[in-house]
């Protein structure tokens, strides 16, 4: 994969510039970390958010094999969760090889899942996951533009604000102004948001957030596998329902406390973490997946031995809630059924919380599909529901007929990524 470049004119910045706000938490304790000078923007920043502020190549990835560019970005954003500003975000930016259509290409604005809080965990930096490069990959091959948001805080400065879906929608709607804004034309102002995992919650956000946020973006239909978002004012709650930390590994409670989930004026991580897991806690701010796993394994970790007080978990899963909003554009959501991950009635009452909200909901199971063969198990599906979103074809909601699956069953062979 080539990275020829890109024909992004480099139009002046627009709006008064500013020094960074000094209220962004900074500096190894909260993950930020000295990766190359391309992450660090010293100059005053541009007042508005969304706005291009450089880009240099990417190294090749073997599973993106369909893009003509591949550019490492750094855009403007605006941060909700410290209200800090204007803020640097990082990404990356594919153009396919198929000839632009009058108009331009549409855009896949792709929000990753969890990665962990560290600056090295960022994609732009690290490389998406084979899963992730895939799934790109296949948007090229159909001829889409593809942007890629690191999300505030990976690779940028401060705390990533893991899960608060209000911060990562914000990171997805700007990387999608930023690709526009630099592409002189190729791209069309034609937006599908998707998302898996972490990146649902993302993609509903940014889905949520655009009409107020990004007015100005085109949204066409919206995305979210493995969904992670829940609605506890809704009708539907998931059978046995617990708060969402107490049903996932520790380390994501760690990310989360880190991310700034419980507040300005709360103890600080340092102080509910046990002796056995500040190990962990030491992983999560200069660590990755892979090291928040082998942490946890090798330590016996659980939720109960890694708090002082188990109920921190019930505080910091208060991120990835929202109140039920009828979203502006076709949504279309994909479970697993073999997700022990984010269980199928969990998400279930995600899609039943939706559908009531009077959102245009196509909800779609997979029997045998483990949280992360999702991404590659619905891609057919979701394409059929993009090509039509973009014809302007109706698309018919099935919320009507939607019932509440039973616990995750095994995983079968014969899906990509089907761990």
């Amino acid at each position: 994969m080539g990275v020829a470049a890109l024909a992004l004119c480099a139009s002046p910045l627009l709006g008064t510039l500013h020094a960074a706000a000094e209220s962004l938490p900074q500096g190894p304790s909260v993950g930020d970390q000295d990766l190359s000078p391309f992450y660090r923007w010293t100059d005053a920043l541009p007042e508005k958010p969304g706005l291009m502020l450089r880009q240099e190549g990417l190294p090749d990835q073997p599973e993106i094999v369909a893009a003509a560019t591949a550019r490492r970005i750094l855009y403007t954003s605006l941060d909700s969760r410290w209200r800090s500003g204007v803020i640097p975000v990082s990404g990356t930016l594919y153009l396919p090889k198929r000839a632009a259509p009058q108009g331009g290409w549409p855009l896949v604005a792709w929000a990753h899942g969890t990665l962990g809080g560290s600056d090295r965990c960022a994609p732009s930096w690290s490389r998406h996951r084979p899963r992730d490069g895939e799934y790109i990959n296949n948007w090229l091959e159909q001829g889409f533009a593809v942007v890629a948001t690191d999300y505030q805080g990976l690779g940028g400065p401060g705390p990533h604000p893991y899960l608060n879906w209000e911060a990562e929608g914000r990171s997805v709607l700007d990387a999608a102004r930023a690709a526009l804004d630099h592409s002189n034309g190729q791209i069309a102002n034609a937006v599908i948001i998707t998302g898996q995992s972490q990146g649902s919650g993302a993609s509903l956000g940014a889905t949520r957030l655009a009409p107020s946020y990004a007015p100005e973006l085109n949204i066409k239909a919206s995305i979210a596998t493995g969904v992670i978002s829940a609605f506890p004012a809704a009708d539907k709650k998931p059978s046995n329902e617990q708060s969402f930390a107490r049903t996932v590994p520790p380390q994501l409670t760690i990310l989360m406390m880190i991310g700034g989930a419980l507040g300005d004026d709360a103890t600080k991580p340092d102080d509910l973490v046990t002796e056995a897991a500040r190990p962990l806690l030491q992983a999560g701010r200069d660590g990755c997946n892979a090291e928040l796993a082998q942490v946890v394994r090798s330590k016996g970790l659980t939720l109960a031995n890694s708090l002082k007080d188990p109920e921190v978990a019930d505080r910091v899963s208060g991120v990835i809630n929202m109140s039920p909003a009828r979203m502006p554009v076709p949504v279309f959501l994909a479970t697993g059924l073999a997700d022990k991950s984010i269980q199928p009635q969990r998400q279930y009452a995600a899609v039943a919380a939706l559908c009531a909200a009077g959102s245009h909901v196509v909800w779609k199971t997979y029997a045998g599909v483990s949280h992360n063969g999702t991404v590659h198990a619905a891609y057919s599906d979701e394409l059929a529901f993009v090509q039509a979103a973009l014809a302007g074809t109706p698309i018919q909601s099935n919320c009507a007929s939607i019932a509440e699956p039973g616990p995750a069953g095994e995983p079968l062979p014969g899906f990509k990524f089907n761990d």
